[in-house]
């Protein structure tokens, strides 16, 4: 790579995925970065005054001389009001979109709790940038299905060939994850299972405490970590009556407070558990496998993709068919491998192994010589 890039990175949401993303990229690059957020709350708020806000903020760098050769955001962004706004000196520089997620999939319950300004700012977000990075194929080709079946409803004046301009500058860059710490002697005891997610509907609970339930009807002994949360006023009913039902079998429930808490959840579990039908990566999934737990997610989304969809040397996969019953199933089968000692039968690394495509020292070089590819002469 020839000399560093000056590289300003805008970030409406700066938390979660968005921040570990870009927190693990800049600490690794070889890039010199000026990062300018706003924090990571009422995200429909973000996507609507992040393009105004943020256009000050750049304004305000520019009077103080900062320059830069390369603009990168994420998908909260509204890149091109966001250029219409900007001084010139922005408006010029080469352009990366990072699409995290979309606001055009997402799944509702009711067709009117769609807000479809924000499907439209995702598509001239992407056709703004000159690249566009999705953190998974799956999340590519279903944007860009679901984006084509969203126009052609329209009136009139159909940009359906905006959709394949979009197609052409889309790549696939995974986010990357980070190396854990190697396990110690499991603690004596049953299965340990870990459900780690938002704590909303489009991660389907339902589903893991109905597998758990006939876990309980079949008398495997397991023991449950529920962690994540989210919005007290607004959980799902099932988390309230589960945290009763599941009593004597919970180890952590709820959100924790650390990253440290987090690792050591991970670094403790046998098996963690996806039950999603809304996930474009599933970083958690990644990271449990990375930290030595056994990942068991449905087959389906971009699960197939991360964890590889493969049952080599007769081990058990890493996805069920989906629905409480496979899961159930998937989770008889693995407490009775434990209770052998060989819950991985002879590849304890094998999930590890699995994701260590992920891992930030070889994902940040990737995706450093990918801005610099953007920033060639000519371009900059």
């Amino acid at each position: 790579m020839n000399k560093p890039l000056k590289i300003l990175a805008l970030e409406p949401y700066y938390g979660g995925s968005h921040k570990a993303f870009l927190d693990g990229w800049i600490a690794r690059s070889d890039h010199d970065w000026t990062l300018l957020s706003l924090p990571a709350t009422k995200w429909k708020w973000r996507m609507r005054h992040a393009a105004i806000t943020m256009a000050g903020q750049v304004a305000e760098a520019i009077r103080r001389g900062q320059g830069w050769d390369l603009l990168f955001c994420s998908d909260m962004l509204g890149l091109a009001e966001f250029i219409g706004l900007a001084p010139a000196a922005a408006q010029n520089l080469p352009c990366i979109a990072y699409f995290h997620e979309n606001q055009l999939t997402y799944p509702v319950e009711h067709e009117r709790e769609y807000d479809y300004h924000f499907a439209f700012s995702n598509m001239t977000t992407a056709l703004a940038a000159d690249r566009v990075w999705f953190n998974s194929a799956f999340h590519r080709d279903s944007f860009l299905a679901a984006l084509e079946e969203f126009l052609r409803r329209m009136p009139d004046y159909l940009p359906l060939d905006r959709v394949e301009i979009i197609r052409e500058r889309s790549v696939i860059k995974y986010p990357g994850i980070e190396i854990f710490p190697t396990r110690q002697k499991r603690r004596e005891g049953p299965l340990r299972i870990l459900w780690a997610a938002r704590w909303e509907q489009d991660k389907d609970p339902e589903t893991l405490f109905a597998a758990l339930n006939l876990l309980r009807k079949r008398n495997v002994d397991f023991r449950l970590s529920v962690i994540g949360g989210g919005n007290s006023r607004a959980l799902p009913e099932v988390f309230a009556r589960s945290r009763k039902i599941f009593n004597r079998q919970i180890e952590k429930w709820g959100y924790l407070e650390s990253r440290d808490e987090y690792i050591n959840a991970l670094l403790r579990t046998d098996v963690a558990v996806s039950t999603a039908k809304h996930e474009f990566f599933g970083i958690t999934m990644a990271e449990s496998a990375a930290a030595g737990a056994f990942p068991l997610a449905p087959d389906r989304l971009a699960y197939p993709e991360v964890l590889g969809k493969s049952a080599a040397n007769g081990i058990e996969a890493f996805l069920y068919a989906g629905g409480p019953n496979k899961l159930a199933d998937k989770l008889t089968r693995l407490a009775e491998l434990l209770a052998k000692g060989d819950l991985w039968q002879g590849q304890p690394f094998r999930g590890r192994e699995a994701v260590a495509r992920f891992n930030w020292e070889a994902t940040a070089k990737e995706l450093d010589e990918a801005v610099a590819e953007q920033c060639q002469p000519g371009n900059c």
